[in-house]
């Protein structure tokens, strides 16, 4: 006998199988369209962001060419790219950062780099001091030194001796209170008595100018003459300091800047 005939798919398997396969072309379809859409999408965004980026580079750059024209530089520059009338600006910011970060020492150094505020005013010129003692006559020159021996004494010169003419004035050494007296040996005498006791006496004169009370430096307060135990007109000169007999004047001169000789 001959083989069977193959089974021949009836029309509801056709009819099934050509609708499975419409579906699958269905989505297969979409699956297409869904993947074409996503990549539209995201190239545009790439692009995008590649040109965000460019301008945002353009922008910074004109912003840097805009500040360095206006003399100022840019905040991450350092004092070291910064122009020469730009640098203490530089220092001051770095010296601030370093101050934020906790370095004093760098902070010093870059505030020691701050030029001053404005120019110093001079010192004042010192002034010359004036004088502590002047001379007691105007005319240098000396007779009779302390210690001397003679006649004229009942021991020793308690003084020096300026031979000068009769009304001479005569001056206050130095500031002080004076007062006169009459004495057989040394005739009209004026006393001066300084601020720490020592007292200069004027012997033999021939009148006063000031009787009693303070007197400044300079002032003149008698004139020479001859009066008491005396050969000729000139001024007897002694140096007594507070709670001591007489002194030799001269060394008392010289240790006050003045050399009567």
């Amino acid at each position: 006998m001959a083989p069977d005939a193959a089974a021949r798919p009836t029309r509801a398997e056709l009819r099934l199988a050509a609708r499975e396969q419409s579906r699958a072309q269905r989505r297969g379809a979409a699956k297409a369209a869904t993947r074409t859409a996503l990549l539209r999408v995201a190239l545009p965004s790439v692009a995008a962001l590649g040109v965000a980026a460019a301008a945002a580079v353009t922008v910074q750059g004109e912003a840097d060419q805009r500040t360095q024209a206006a003399g100022r530089v840019p905040a991450q520059a350092t004092a070291a790219d910064a122009p020469d009338n730009t640098a203490p600006d530089a220092a001051h910011a770095a010296a601030q950062q370093a101050v934020a970060a906790g370095d004093p020492a760098a902070a010093s150094r870059g505030d020691a780099r701050q030029p001053l505020a404005g120019a110093q005013p001079d010192a004042p010129a010192a002034q010359p001091a004036a004088p502590k003692v002047v001379m007691p006559v105007a005319q240098h020159g000396l007779g009779e030194l302390f210690g001397a021996a003679g006649t004229h004494w009942m021991n020793r010169h308690t003084g020096i001796d300026f031979p000068v003419d009769g009304g001479t004035e005569v001056m206050a050494v130095t500031d002080g209170v004076l007062r006169t007296q009459w004495n057989p040996f040394y005739g009209y005498m004026a006393i001066l008595k300084m601020p720490d006791g020592t007292e200069a006496w004027y012997c033999h004169l021939r009148a006063y100018k000031v009787r009693k009370g303070p007197v400044k430096q300079g002032d003149v307060i008698a004139f020479v003459g001859s009066s008491g135990n005396s050969t000729g007109p000139h001024l007897h000169f002694e140096i007594r300091p507070a709670g001591s007999g007489p002194v030799d004047p001269l060394p008392w001169f010289l240790s006050n800047g003045l050399d009567p000789r």
